[in-house]
């Protein structure tokens, strides 16, 4: 709903919408507080950034995973994110005698209730860790191990907690050695029904089946090895929950470096290693493995970055391996994100190698362009794909597609990764590449910064060639 100019309070029932995935309200003229019935929901996107919001942002919000979800409103405070002026702390004398004379009444009655909450919620805490701890825990490890088990879960608490997703929770953990890791914290639930996740009280009285993303996901990573796949170092699983410890990754997501962060741009060349190494993580996926692996749900938040803006292919929550004896497109299961769904889905339900390679296609255009894959300037029910197709038509309108960030220079390099893009989102699967040559393709795209240039003379005229010579039919 976002730039649509829609104005008044955001509505607490919001929060009583407990499958929703993802709240964009950016761009409108919402004013009032924030409510704290938002943080009831498990979001994987949240954006109420250029709105006429005021009062404090909900402690509970205030996390990493939220970070620059409510820039550009003014009137908001916050006592823990930095960017946002501090929220007073004290309200000031009374303006008259007969507010004095109700807070001094009122005064005993909210002290007794804030200590019998801070009580309640500090045993229900409390509770919450005793009931991690005395479980009988099944450790599983894929790689050496320099950390215990009793580690983890005493990391397991809402100080560390840096993620909320559809399939589960994610902490930051610190060891006692200097290793970093990221936890998914995931509630079981009976194999029968829906999938649910808990946060604050564990089940009781019935016996709890781990989820299908949870065997997925260890299923699929627990075999690789590869250094643009996440590193899964263990599974700690109990009857009632189960935990993913990975590597942590401290820059975040790619979507984060691309749509979120402002003080941080990506250069060029930054960009095209990351669409690299992201490309050789799904080649390695669909053809290094002894079965291949559909990752099915290839998205730039679940492309994360190292130290080093290095990428890490990640998420399996969605994964299917092959098998050796099926059919290519096996699975009938709905799955991915939509703006990088493959129009396939829309009349056959079915997915395979190619569902991916038109996923990463969006990714690219990401990257060529900064724009997301779906944008109000696109049109009603119109997508990044949609649009860049659109554009192809003459050399000012192909050029006009890249990010302006990016510097001339390397204008012409960017075209070339827009040609992979457009490759790999053809409208008909067969049409698309391989992983395989996609990975070729991109190393052929290499970044080449003109040094210098011979008066009269073009230097290299195959880079005015690159965007002088388009070929590709938009709808194959």
């Amino acid at each position: 709903m976002a730039d649509n100019s829609l104005s008044g309070e955001i509505r607490s029932s919001l929060g009583s919408l407990r499958t929703l995935n993802s709240l964009n309200l950016s761009g409108n003229k919402l004013s009032g507080q924030i409510p704290e019935s938002l943080s009831y929901l498990r979001l994987s996107l949240l954006d109420l950034s250029n709105n006429e919001l005021t009062g404090p942002i909900p402690k509970s919000l205030s996390i990493e995973a939220y970070s620059g979800s409510f820039s550009n409103n003014p009137g908001l405070c916050s006592e823990s994110v930095r960017s946002f002026r501090q929220c007073p702390t004290d309200t000031g004398t009374s303006k008259d005698v007969r507010t004095l004379i109700i807070c001094f009444a009122l005064g005993p009655i909210i002290l007794l209730v804030t200590v019998g909450c801070f009580l309640y919620l500090r045993k229900t805490e409390k509770d919450h860790e005793r009931s991690l701890k005395e479980e009988s825990w099944d450790v599983k490890s894929f790689h050496v191990l320099t950390f215990s088990e009793d580690e983890i879960l005493d990391s397991i608490k809402p100080d560390n907690l840096i993620g909320k997703g559809g399939s589960g929770n994610v902490y930051r953990v610190m060891l006692s050695n200097g290793l970093e890791l990221a936890v998914k914290h995931i509630w079981n639930t009976d194999s029968g029904d829906r999938k649910k996740f808990r946060i604050t009280t564990p089940m009781v009285g019935k016996r709890a089946g781990k989820s299908k993303e949870f065997d997925a996901e260890v299923q699929t990573l627990s075999s690789i090895r590869h250094v643009n796949v996440v590193k899964l170092y263990c599974s700690i699983t109990s009857e009632d929950s189960s935990l993913l410890v990975y590597e942590y990754l401290p820059n975040g997501s790619l979507w984060d470096r691309l749509h979120n962060c402002k003080e941080f741009e990506l250069d060029w060349e930054t960009r095209h290693e990351i669409g690299l190494g992201a490309a050789k993580g799904l080649e390695y996926l669909h053809h290094g493995c002894e079965r291949p692996v559909i990752h099915r749900d290839v998205k730039s938040s679940n492309i994360l970055l190292d130290e080093f803006l290095k990428p890490r292919i990640a998420d399996f929550g969605l994964a299917k391996i092959v098998e050796a004896n099926s059919i290519k497109d096996s699975t009938h299961v709905i799955a991915g994100t939509y703006g990088y769904i493959a129009p396939e889905y829309g009349y056959t339900c079915k997915v395979n190698e190619k569902s991916d390679v038109y996923s990463f296609g969006v990714v690219l255009m990401e990257l060529v362009s900064g724009k997301r894959p779906m944008e109000p300037e696109y049109g009603e029910g119109k997508d990044i794909v949609h649009w860049v197709c659109s554009k192809l038509k003459t050399r000012e309108s192909i050029l006009s597609i890249v990010d302006p960030k990016i510097s001339s220079a390397y204008k012409d390099d960017a075209i070339k990764v827009l040609r992979i893009a457009i490759l790999c989102t053809a409208r008909l699967p067969e049409l698309r590449p391989t992983m395989r040559s996609v990975v070729q393709m991109l190393q052929d795209a290499k970044p080449c910064k003109l040094v210098g240039i011979v008066i009269g003379k073009d230097p290299d005229p195959m880079r005015k060639e690159a965007t002088d010579s388009w070929k590709f039919n938009p709808e194959p």
